[in-house]
């Protein structure tokens, strides 16, 4: 990715990114319907390569979200659909579990016990991220309504300026940005303590059940978005 990043540039490369990613899960699928799931070699291979796959994204999010923060919290490049399942700019970091849980049948009694300490924890800390991001979000309407009484003052003082408002709105989204990269990092650790607990064997069935979710609900919400297109 260049060290600059519009709309337009994250679009394109998202797009690409998304191609791949059914091609990962394409392999993954493969990989177990085959049965040679069981061959750790290979399986290790596809977890690398799903990993690096999923850095890539969140290294380019992370650049974005530094220039547009904004663009992050609200992206134009997904269905309306995926939006209303957002959760500070991606998926919930407990959304990992309930993945687990429904598609790697094969846990062991210690491997089930291990995955709910984590996702308490998890699910402690997601709760306190929301907090957080609930009290900028009340900051910024906030300082939305002072900055238009300040533009109204400014007008009537024949535009005088307000650096401080300038500062409250910088701070903000300094703020913003720090809980973006916060979350991201918990969705980060939340799939990797889980891919801790698994056997390669399941690691791979996490793999491609996270990644089917993802490419279905992406189709879901661009065929409504597009339906309701045509009908309007």
């Amino acid at each position: 990715m260049a060290e600059t990043i519009t709309n337009q540039t994250f679009e394109a490369f998202l797009s690409r990114w998304l191609i791949s990613q059914e091609h990962h899960l394409h392999d993954l699928l493969q990989l177990i319907e085959s049965g040679d799931e069981q061959n750790e070699q290979m399986c290790n291979n596809l977890i690398s390569d799903n990993i690096a796959h999923y850095k890539q994204y969140f290294q380019a999010k992370k650049t974005l979200a530094r220039q547009n923060v904004f663009l992050v919290l609200a992206p134009t490049w997904i269905s309306s659909f995926e939006r209303a399942h957002l959760w500070i700019g991606g998926f919930r970091p407990r959304l990992a579990f309930r993945i687990v849980i429904n598609n790697v049948f094969d846990l062991t009694e210690d491997q089930t016990q291990r995955i709910n300490r984590v996702m308490a924890e998890i699910k402690e800390e997601e709760d306190q991220l929301t907090h957080e991001f609930d009290k900028v979000q009340e900051r910024m309407i906030s300082s939305s309504i002072l900055e238009l009484t300040r533009q109204m003052g400014r007008a009537l003082r024949n535009g005088a300026s307000d650096r401080n408002m300038e500062t409250a709105v910088d701070t903000l989204k300094l703020s913003i940005e720090a809980l973006v990269e916060c979350a991201d990092f918990l969705r980060r650790k939340s799939c990797g303590k889980i891919m801790e607990i698994l056997n390669p064997t399941q690691c791979v069935r996490f793999l491609a059940a996270a990644a089917q979710l993802q490419v279905n609900l992406r189709r879901l919400g661009m065929e409504r978005d597009g339906n309701r297109l045509h009908s309007s």
